[in-house]
């Protein structure tokens, strides 16, 4: 009975091994290639379990996901002016044909990864020598990267991979050429700012000019209409002064002679020395005589 017991067990336990060598399974995230011996016999993209055959056949699993392929220093570029420039660049990958890329690069993700940055760099190189700095730096960065997504993805189909996006992280000027630059910036600013300062100040005495002219045409404007306000008052009281003179001679020129007297006897120590049998004290000489009479 124990012995039986015993073959049973070994039973179950080879058949538990069998069992684990036969099965696998492909994870969503992955794919799955079974090989036969040391050739491909099967490519298998969807999730799930799956049986192989123990000794005979063997399973490698590729990633199925997308992957980035980022440089860990900025690469040294030529411009078509014949400057350098420093760009830090990424690229978006993704494995489409599991079986190419295994008869390609032997399913090394390295080999891939070199192949595939030698094609990016050779594309930008090329890219970046038919564009000057301002395009690469901003003018037509769009384009380059849409550009060299295409050249690149037409070249990785070739081992089975697709290029999803060349993304251009930064792209600067090496010191040396920064320095050069800024300083031709700062000089241009400045010839900028002082055009601009020179034409403000001969703005500045136009508009004082004009504001100049403008005074002397309001002042001589008024002084001229006051001069005619002057005229016309004065014109009416020479008139309004013919009429009373012609109406009582007698009384206008007693009136004048009394605001005379008021004008010259104002101060208490105004001193006057003047003939007594002057016009000028006609009215007093004669005061009493007309109380009189």
């Amino acid at each position: 009975m124990r012995d039986k017991l015993s073959v049973i067990a070994g039973v179950v336990l080879f058949a538990i091994v069998l069992a684990s060598m036969s099965l696998f399974t492909v994870d969503q995230r992955q794919y799955a290639i079974v090989f036969q011996l040391g050739q491909v016999k099967e490519v298998i993209d969807a999730p799930g379990l799956n049986f192989k055959l123990p000794l005979i056949q063997n399973v490698r699993y590729f990633e199925k996901r997308i992957l980035t392929m980022d440089t860990p220093e900025p690469e040294r570029f030529i411009t078509s002016e014949k400057k350098n420039v420093l760009v830090d660049h990424f690229v978006k990958w993704r494995i489409i044909d599991p079986r190419l890329y295994y008869e390609s690069v032997a399913g090394d993700e390295t080999r891939a990864r070199t192949r595939l940055n030698q094609t990016v760099n050779s594309g930008l190189r090329e890219e970046f020598g038919k564009r000057t700095v301002h395009d690469v730096v901003s003018g037509a960065r769009d384009q380059i990267m849409e550009d060299m997504r295409a050249k690149a993805d037409q070249d990785a189909r070739k081992i089975g991979v697709q290029i999803l996006d060349v993304r251009l992280k930064r792209v600067d000027l090496p010191n040396e050429v920064s320095e050069s630059v800024y300083r031709r910036m700062e000089a241009e600013r400045k010839r900028v700012a002082n055009e601009l300062r020179s034409q403000g100040a001969a703005e500045a005495e136009k508009i004082r000019a004009d504001a100049d002219r403008q005074r002397e045409v309001l002042i001589a404007g008024a002084y001229r209409e006051a001069q005619q306000v002057k005229g016309a008052g004065d014109a009416k009281a020479t008139q309004i002064y013919a009429e009373a003179f012609g109406q009582s001679p007698d009384f206008y020129s007693f009136y004048r002679s009394l605001e005379a007297y008021r004008a010259s006897f104002d101060g208490k120590d105004d001193v006057m020395v003047v003939d007594p049998s002057s016009d000028f004290f006609k009215f007093m000489k004669n005061s009493g005589g007309a109380r009189r009479n």
